[in-house]
């Protein structure tokens, strides 16, 4: 199998990395990869913090059929949470 790949305008080639996961441990909620992803992939998740008694929220990937592989979300995160993967067509 092959990995899918592009072209960038000035004709090197390019390999999209898709958001394939995010870790919820080490994501703070700060909504960075969610105002770069103008493709609606990601949005808010609340997660019960039993030992605390409180809840937080973390971002995780509610559309991913519309990620395109750009991963400006993983540019933008601060903690790094993403996993990304590419396509094998």
């Amino acid at each position: 199998m092959a990995v899918l790949t592009g072209k960038t305008r000035g004709g090197a080639d390019w390999t999209p990395t898709f958001a394939e996961s995010i870790d919820p441990e080490k994501c703070i909620g700060c909504g960075r990869c969610y105002k770069a992803c103008s493709r609606q992939v990601l949005g808010p998740m609340d997660i019960e913090d039993e030992e605390n008694y409180s809840t937080r929220m973390v971002m995780s990937i509610v559309a991913p059929d519309n990620c395109i592989g750009c991963a400006g979300c993983g540019v933008t995160c601060p903690k790094k949470c993403f996993t990304f993967t590419t396509l094998e067509i």
